[in-house]
């Protein structure tokens, strides 16, 4: 129920009206709430599990050896500090939310990722180096309960899909399109998205109609089977339309934008993903993971990081920015996390001779904006040295039915895997409130 219906009716009315006028006020406002869009994502997934202090929950008050060689700044939001080597998202801390208390107890690299991309926490113990997969990801969710227009995938991962960021039991159907490669590169093309050369559209079509003449060979319809044919038809028929879709070849087309704006969001891999991502949601795809990796910082965290995070803040402030002047911020959230944050106490480790900071599943730092998103707000906060989420304590879970409900989906849906077992979209569907 939204708040201004129970403010139009007030408590003593909401008594007085019985269960008639609580279902009136309830089919009210789910009439309001269904005509906004569903929004769509862009997934920053910071692999390695970046660092709090470094980033978006310094501590300056606390001893050298936890609050690290970097400074905090200010932001245009009163009181809300970050790391000094965010400038441009210092200057725009009231369009995006930063959420301080989501802990977990995934201290590993596959274990931790799988939690934070599904929701779902592994059932059995994995290593660090795991490629994890229990449960649907958001990505693949997004492509099986949403769709995009003009042949293009609902889900795209670039320039590579997360350990666990792939279908699971809802079958390769839902799997990423990876765009690989470095659109940074002056001859970067999507692959297998163009008709090959020396084959127009007319010969393409007579080949595509001789398959379907050919093809008649039956496909078993029981799900338990599997059968991998089925798949095949079905990213042939979506590759069918990639390649003959004029918008879907706009859309990947990332030539055509203005020199200016490709400087602006940064002549680099990862600023050009950015940029396409921006593309691609304007298209309408739903869902799109930036695989960012490397914050996995054992070793020489503040020499990486000083090269590093004027670049990615450039990259990021960019895309917030462009999104929210175009009209699509509102429709489209950014989100930027890893799988956990880093130890509150600065170590070298044997072997090394730089400092760096250890995998910590107790506290980390997640920036959250658009898609309906309140700005300029800290939601929790972690103790006074980082150490651990104290105030506002929330989940994975938490955060990932926050994702889903602005997605337009049910994070209390049952799928149903090949062998008949319900499964909770999230056993807890709770979602973060102040991000509402």
């Amino acid at each position: 129920m939204l708040r201004r219906n129970w403010l139009q009716l007030g408590i003593a009315g909401l008594a007085g009206g019985g269960l008639s006028g609580l279902l009136r006020l309830r089919a009210a406002s789910a009439g309001e709430s269904s005509v906004k869009k569903p929004s769509s994502c862009i997934l920053i997934w910071m692999d390695g599990g970046p660092t709090h202090f470094e980033t978006f929950d310094p501590k300056p008050d606390a001893p050298v050896e936890i609050r690290g060689d970097f400074r905090p700044i200010s932001t245009s939001v009163p009181g809300t500090i970050i790391c000094e080597h965010l400038p441009q998202l210092a200057q725009i801390a009231h369009k995006y939310a930063i959420v301080r208390s989501v802990r977990h107890n995934q201290g590993n690299h596959g274990a931790g990722n799988h939690y934070m991309m599904t929701g779902a926490p592994p059932r059995i113990p994995v290593g660090c180096g795991a490629f994890v997969s229990f449960h649907p990801s958001m990505g693949s969710v997004a492509a099986k309960e949403r769709s995009a227009p003009h042949g293009l995938p609902p889900y795209f991962s670039m320039p590579s899909m997360s350990r666990s960021g792939g279908p699971n039991f809802l079958g390769a159907k839902y799997a990423p399109f990876v765009v690989g490669g470095d659109p940074n590169n002056q001859h970067f093309q999507v692959r297998d998205v163009e008709l090959p050369k020396g084959i127009g559209e007319d010969r393409f079509r007579a080949r595509r109609d001789l398959r379907h003449l050919v093809d008649r060979l039956p496909r078993f319809s029981d799900p338990a089977t599997a059968d991998p044919a089925i798949a095949v038809d079905e990213f042939y028929t979506q590759a069918i339309e990639l390649v003959t879709t004029p918008e879907a070849q706009k859309a990947l087309d990332l030539a055509s934008e203005p020199d200016a704006v490709r400087e602006a969001y940064g002549r680099n891999s990862f600023g050009q993903r950015a940029l396409l991502a921006r593309r691609l949601v304007e298209a309408g795809v739903p869902f799109v993971t930036l695989y960012d990796g490397g914050w996995d910082h054992h070793a020489d965290l503040f020499g990486a990081l000083e090269k590093r995070l004027p670049s990615w803040d450039q990259t990021v402030a960019t895309l917030i920015n462009d999104l929210d002047a175009r009209g699509l911020l509102e429709t489209t959230m950014v989100i930027a996390l890893g799988e956990f944050g880093r130890t509150p106490t600065i170590s070298t480790l044997p072997g090394q001779s730089k400092p760096g900071r250890d995998h910590w599943a107790s506290a980390m730092s997640i920036l959250f904006a658009g898609g309906g998103t309140p700005g300029g707000q800290v939601v929790g906060a972690t103790d006074r040295q980082g150490h651990s989420a104290v105030e506002r304590i929330l989940s994975p879970e938490n955060f990932v039915s926050t994702v889903y409900l602005k997605l337009g989906i049910d994070p209390n849906t049952i799928y149903y895997t090949p062998a008949g077992r319900p499964t909770h979209l999230v056993s807890d569907p709770t979602p973060i409130s102040e991000l509402m």
